[in-house]
């Protein structure tokens, strides 16, 4: 009789500090950005700026405000994800481990856990939409680096993107509905994506074009016109330019514009978390309200919802099959 091959997932986010404290925050942020995925900048010259001014500067900023947004159970980026996890289980009949890029659990745990439950192959689901070099490739670095160490190791499948699936635009676009069913419709929706230095699109990261696919999927599920939904770029950082329009300057034109009424949704985060939480939904509305907006609806993450559980399971059942 032939072996049956056990297959397990790997889940993979960005992470989040343990808590939410400046010495937690500055060890997340230190190993964050010293990824040359995420900052390109030569060692020599980006350590001492790292380490002398950002990290003893913002890690207390930074841990006000994840305490802003910490939950009972922990981080809400670990929180969701843990659901995700189970609910993805529950599903798929399949381990299912956590591993984040930064922080813990590590990839390697958990590639380390999937393999203790005897899995052979090993599906490795990045939870970011739209691929980039600065987020899906940094999971895929993580994954060779545990690769090195290690004599024997599992048959590892990626998954690259899934922007395009229709589960996932239709999971985005019912979280719309219902969000419109409650609380009734803005005069535009807008789809705010993490941002990334323009350079790095420049030298070929597909991520913008992926952002604006979404967008423009999104919109053709919901039946809506042009003026009604549109894109933007948040959380820059440091002076370079990057994705634009920007989601501040965006929110600081558009009452003048005549939009009063806004919902504001984040397609690039699987789960909420500090930038969705308290970028958004706090430092967002107030710029919004503030320019002369009069009613701000931000529409929360996919998190652990059916429809984005239903996503997940058929992203490992298509990546799994036959194999």
């Amino acid at each position: 009789m032939e072996k049956t091959t056990k297959t397990g997932i790997l889940l993979a986010n960005l992470g989040t500090p343990d808590a939410p404290t400046a010495s937690a925050v500055k060890a997340f942020l230190a190993e964050f950005l010293h990824d040359h995925r995420v900052v390109d900048l030569t060692r020599f010259i980006w350590c001492p700026v790292l380490h002398g001014i950002i990290l003893p500067i913002r890690s207390p900023k930074v841990a006000k405000l994840y305490q802003s947004v910490w939950m009972e159970e922990g981080s809400p980026l670990m929180v969701y994800s843990k659901r995700q996890q189970r609910a993805l289980h529950e599903a798929s009949g399949l381990p299912v481990e956590l591993g984040m890029t930064y922080g813990n659990p590590s990839i390697e745990s958990a590639i380390t856990a999937l393999k203790e439950q005897g899995c052979e192959k090993v599906l490795v689901l990045p939870l970011y939409p739209q691929y980039s070099a600065t987020t899906t490739a940094a999971v895929f670095d993580q994954v060779a680096r545990v690769a090195k160490k290690s004599p024997v190791l599992p048959e590892f499948r990626f998954v690259n993107h899934y922007y395009e699936q229709d589960k996932y635009i239709n999971a985005l676009a019912v979280s719309v509905e219902k969000h419109w069913a409650e609380h009734g419709r803005g005069d535009v929706l807008l789809c705010s994506f993490h941002g990334i230095p323009k350079r790095y699109a420049d030298n070929g990261d597909p991520y913008p074009k992926h952002c604006f696919a979404t967008t423009e999927a999104l919109k053709v599920r919901l039946g809506l016109e042009d003026h009604q939904i549109k894109t933007s770029f948040q959380s820059r950082f440091g002076r370079e330019e990057w994705l634009q329009p920007y989601t501040d300057k965006t929110l600081e034109k558009m009452p003048s514009e005549g939009i009063k009424r806004l919902d504001i949704i984040s397609p690039a985060f699987s789960v909420d978390c500090l930038e969705t939480l308290e970028e958004i939904d706090g430092e967002c509305r107030e710029t919004f309200l503030e320019a002369g907006g009069e009613v701000f609806h931000f529409i929360p993450c996919l998190n652990d919802s059916s429809e984005h559980i239903d996503l997940m399971s058929d992203l490992v059942e298509s990546n799994t099959r036959h194999w």
